[in-house]
């Protein structure tokens, strides 16, 4: 038999097209779910409840002159803050801290005040306590879905005027994990008490 009458069986193409199509549909499926359970957010964080306490102390200078005292302005914010876990796996607070922007554009950065030093602030500041209530500490585990709340105490070296006329005040959650969130505290949570503190040393 001649070589060019030999005939060999060519496999039959497969249409390539169908299971393309049919990869592509279940990548779309498998993504519109994940971005449907998972949240846009690591954790929901509202402002419940903001309290500040002006302090003004005057230092007596040892000159008998007058007007040779000197003074500091004290700020004390006590903001409750309540932190809803929006994962499907535990969080944990690593640390807090807040950034005040004043009207003329200066910056204030502060960590807030830590657990052991409560007592000594409101030793030395007795009207703080009254206004303070359950701390949220740093090294909290929150559950998924649930939430966990409390004060954060911070302390900024400004007067109630500079406050007052503040651009904006943002209060900073660093998370182990999953990176730092920020929430504003805005001038609607806000409850100013009538009295400050003068003290003279």
């Amino acid at each position: 038999m001649p070589v060019s009458d030999l005939k060999f069986a060519q496999p039959a193409r497969r249409n390539l097209l169908a299971p393309v199509l049919l990869a592509f549909l279940i990548l779309g499926i498998t993504l519109a779910l994940v971005m449907r359970f998972t949240p846009r957010r690591t954790a929901e964080m509202d402002i419940l409840h903001t309290t500040v306490y002006p302090a003004h102390t005057v230092f007596k200078g040892e000159s008998i002159l007058v007007g040779h005292d000197q003074a500091q302005d004290d700020l004390y914010v006590l903001t409750t803050l309540r932190v809803t876990d929006g994962l499907h796996l535990p969080l944990f607070l690593k640390d807090f801290t807040a950034t005040l922007t004043t009207g003329d554009g200066q910056e204030f950065t502060t960590s807030a005040v830590e657990k052991d030093d409560f007592t000594n602030l409101y030793t030395s500041f007795p009207a703080l306590k009254p206004l303070a209530s359950d701390p949220l500490l740093r090294e909290t585990m929150i559950n998924p879905g649930q939430s966990a709340q409390g004060m954060i105490l911070l302390h900024f070296p400004v007067s109630q005027t500079v406050w007052d006329h503040r651009r904006t005040a943002v209060l900073n959650v660093d998370l182990y994990h999953q990176g730092q969130q920020g929430v504003m505290i805005s001038r609607a949570s806000e409850a100013i008490p009538s009295h400050s503190s003068k003290l003279a040393n």
